[in-house]
């Protein structure tokens, strides 16, 4: 049986609305297919990777920050930006792998619940194939990926007609003291980490990537495919 097939497109280092902007464009050429074609083609959207350039906050659609706190964030020079994403507000910034899979999941054979499972599926895994093997999923509020009370991964999706957008953010080198501004994801009385505190050595996003990408082939059960075809 042929895999289902998704697209990855390796963004480097960008502005996070450079992301959305791209994320908005794969969006809107899956929802231009007609439902019966999407249910038969093996073509199942895009995975988009990045790192952010800059620091950014982020609500979702649950709001999570006030006037007040927006104003007092930007100045810190850090953006805010309103996103259609699940969940209250959290932070993305250099040091953090982005991972975006728009994806029809139909395709893939997954509903929205096996969705978020899969994206904590693939956070765990790569915990595991760092070295670390305390990563697990906790269910929601604290939907996301933890090593014990500390936050490594965080998760925020979008769902319309069966496709999905936004997707997770794991934390490899980030400067942590920007989610102290915050209290991420309405937690109070959880903390955050990241790969390179807990490995106590530099973890960059370049690093995590490749055995990122292996992760999402498995549990997604599908082919990633660039323009070089190489992966």
């Amino acid at each position: 049986m042929r895999l289902p097939v998704v697209q990855l497109v390796r963004l480097g280092r960008v502005p996070y609305a450079e992301l959305l902007a791209l994320q908005e464009r794969w969006l809107r050429l899956l929802q231009a297919e007609p439902a019966i074609e999407a249910q038969s083609r093996t073509e199942a959207g895009a995975l988009l990777v990045c790192e952010p350039a800059g620091p950014v906050y982020t609500a979702g659609l649950r709001g999570g920050l006030t006037s007040e706190e927006v104003a007092r964030l930007r100045a810190l020079g850090a953006e805010v930006q309103a996103t259609g994403r699940g969940g209250l507000a959290t932070f993305h910034g250099p040091g953090q792998l982005l991972c975006h899979p728009v994806l029809d999941l139909r395709r893939l054979g997954l509903r929205l619940r096996t969705h978020v499972a899969a994206l904590e599926a693939c956070a765990v895994r790569l915990c595991e194939l760092q070295g670390l093997r305390g990563a697990r999923a906790r269910p929601p509020p604290y939907t996301g990926v933890w090593l014990g009370e500390r936050k490594i991964c965080a998760i925020g999706v979008r769902c319309g007609r069966h496709i999905t957008s936004h997707g997770q953010a794991i934390n490899c080198s980030t400067d942590l003291t920007w989610f102290e501004h915050i209290v991420p994801c309405g937690l109070v009385g959880t903390g955050v980490t990241s790969l390179s505190k807990e490995l106590q050595r530099h973890v960059t996003v370049d690093e995590v990537i490749p055995p990122f990408l292996e992760a999402f082939k498995e549990t997604y059960k599908c082919t990633l495919i660039s323009e070089d075809n190489s992966n």
